[in-house]
């Protein structure tokens, strides 16, 4: 069987991403104030998170209105949930193999 360690994606290693993953795998779509709020982070902060997410095809960004104010929220594609469930199934097990 092969090193878990090998499927574990490097993309995922911040802890910034890891929390907007994990809120995109629960939720259908989370704005950039909630991720902001959840995560604790600056907004240049989780804009740069969140743009690398994209670059790597794991998050869609959606920008629109609500009346005059800009609302941006993003949603999780497909290639995102498989990458983080297959780096998630890696950490369970590491862990599991420590037992």
């Amino acid at each position: 069987m092969k090193n878990p360690i090998e499927h574990l994606n490097k993309t995922f290693d911040s802890r910034i991403r890891l929390g907007i993953m994990s809120a995109l795998m629960v939720n259908a779509e989370v704005n950039f104030n909630e991720l902001k709020e959840l995560i604790q982070v600056t907004d240049g902060n989780l804009a740069s998170h969140l743009k690398t997410l994209e670059e790597n095809d794991y998050v869609k960004v959606h920008k629109g209105f609500i009346g005059r104010k800009t609302n941006t929220t993003y949603t999780i594609t497909k290639d995102g949930e498989k990458a983080f469930k297959t780096h998630l199934d890696a950490l369970e097990k590491m862990i599991r193999a420590l037992d």
